[in-house]
């Protein structure tokens, strides 16, 4: 019994997923946890923080081990003046030293006592940190506009599949009545025949829009993270204006936040490449047991030593290489404030033009709804002249073309809306 319930409760909680109307704000959380290139994007700051730790590490002291287990097959030989031991001068003999067998342990401690590269880098991982996160931020805003736009353009498509369906629907209906009228001898059967291939051109055009909706469900499919055989449902967005700019105040750059910390960057490799120039100081200690045998004369004794020592690395001439990356930093500095001075104004400029868009394009959608609603009135007297004989299928296919091309400048000013709104938000980073 209690494994039903559990069935029938795991059945019922995924049908509630997969079954949920999703509207754009859901759409947007499920982005910001589900696609990939975000969550890669908080990777980085999780590897940076990894790092970070890793340069803490390289402060501590170091504890290090080694064996070194010889069998000497052949002693080796060096060549010594034979009067050392008596001989003539002039002559030289050949002394070998050691045993066949050596056997030696030794461990070593090392501490870096002053290494001014160290502290560079751990500073250049701080700044790596701001790096990364605007990276990310950046990286959020780029996946939410391309969700948004994929979620209106989906809606606009879903609209123009409305009215295809509808304009089908009312040239299906009309046909039949005008086959009847055909049958009964009251009209041509060209009028019935222009009527069809207008009826056909938009059936052809209903399975293309099909297409294209099929085509940018699996994509925003792709962007929250639903699987591709997952059902997508999407809340109808009204043909307005204005209605995704929630919070026009709260601006924030990520772009220049970027900036200021290459920025903030360059000017630490400036201090790196001159700490460069300084030593680095490390203490180190060691001690080491060496056990030799010489079997042959059942010779057997064991060699322990020990020592403490000061290590100091200090480049004296690198043959102009910090020089020349001091000249190229200062290069890349001039550089990063051209394309910060750059940026600031085209973001400017992007928000002003974005906003002066929405005004135009809520104008039109406004005049294209307006014009829709003529030319559905027209296509209404002028189906009701076609049924009562009084004019030629020609003008009532014109009056159907009208209707079309009226839907489709509603559909079209939508989403030129919808787009310069989300250009607007993207310009000022605050797409939520």
């Amino acid at each position: 019994m209690k494994y039903n319930l559990l069935i029938t409760a795991v059945f019922l909680s995924s049908f509630s997923v997969f079954s949920q109307v999703l509207d754009l704000a859901t759409c947007l959380k499920m982005a910001d946890t589900a696609n990939t290139n975000i969550r890669n994007a908080r990777l980085d700051i999780d590897v940076n923080a990894i790092q970070k730790k890793v340069y803490l590490a390289s402060r501590l002291p170091k504890l290090t081990a080694t064996g070194d287990y010889r069998y000497n097959a052949i002693i080796a030989g060096q060549v010594v003046p034979a009067e050392f031991f008596g001989g003539p001068p002039g002559t030289y003999s050949t002394v070998k030293f050691g045993v066949p067998y050596n056997l030696s342990n030794s461990i070593q401690l090392t501490q870096i006592l002053y290494n001014p590269q160290l502290n560079y880098g751990f500073a250049a991982l701080d700044i790596n940190q701001k790096i990364v996160a605007a990276q990310e931020r950046l990286m959020q805003q780029d996946i939410k506009q391309q969700v948004s736009s994929t979620y209106f353009n989906l809606q606009a498509i879903v609209k123009q599949l409305e009215f295809v369906e509808s304009n089908i629907a009312n040239l299906t209906k009309l046909i039949a009545n005008l086959q009847k009228s055909y049958e009964l001898g009251l009209v041509i059967e060209t009028e019935v025949d222009k009527l069809k291939i207008s009826r056909l051109t938009l059936l052809n055009t209903k399975l293309s829009t099909e297409a294209t909706k099929t085509q940018l469900s699996s994509l925003l499919k792709i962007l929250i993270g639903i699987n591709s055989d997952g059902e997508l449902s999407l809340v109808s967005d009204e043909m307005m204006e204005n209605t995704i700019l929630v919070d026009q105040n709260n601006i924030n750059h990520p772009e220049l936040e970027l900036m200021a910390a290459q920025k903030e960057m360059n000017a630490e490799e400036r201090k790196g490449t001159k700490m460069a120039y300084l030593p680095s100081v490390s203490f180190y200690a060691s001690y080491n047991y060496a056990y030799n045998i010489k079997p042959k004369d059942d010779f057997r004794t064991g060699i322990n030593s020990a020592f403490l020592g000061l290590h100091l690395d200090w480049t004296l001439f690198d043959g102009f290489e910090k020089y020349n990356k001091q000249k190229m930093n200062a290069l890349n500095k001039d550089k990063l404030e051209n394309q910060e001075a750059l940026l600031t104004k085209q973001l400017a400029l992007l928000s002003e033009t974005a906003k002066n868009q929405i005004d135009v394009q809520a104008s039109s959608l406004e005049t294209a709804k307006e014009q829709l609603g003529l030319a559905n009135k027209v296509y209404v007297q002028t189906q009701a002249q076609f049924t009562a004989g009084t004019i030629s299928s020609n003008e009532l296919i014109q009056a159907d073309n009208g209707l079309q091309q009226a839907q489709t400048n509603v559909v079209a000013a939508y989403i030129q809306l919808r787009q310069a709104e989300l250009a607007y938000l993207r310009s000022i980073g605050s797409i939520k």
